[in-house]
């Protein structure tokens, strides 16, 4: 698996997580302050998809996962 699937991945997760916690109407409702954190993971896949760099990204690599060319 290489480093771009890895963030997408865990990029999804985060925001069904994170929507799980923030809608008041969920059966895990924690606060709405988690949609917050949605908006965050959303900005940083954007940003990333303009300025091809995403710090995550750059971590894997460090890590020894493979980069896709």
């Amino acid at each position: 698996m290489s480093t771009w699937q890895i963030v997408r991945i865990v990029a999804g997760s985060f925001i069904l997580l994170s929507l799980a916690l923030g809608i008041p109407g969920s059966p895990i409702f924690q606060s709405s302050w988690w949609l917050a954190f949605t908006a965050f993971v959303g900005l940083n896949l954007l940003q990333s998809g303009f300025s091809r760099w995403c710090l995550m990204e750059s971590l894997l690599a460090k890590l020894g996962l493979r980069r896709e060319a």
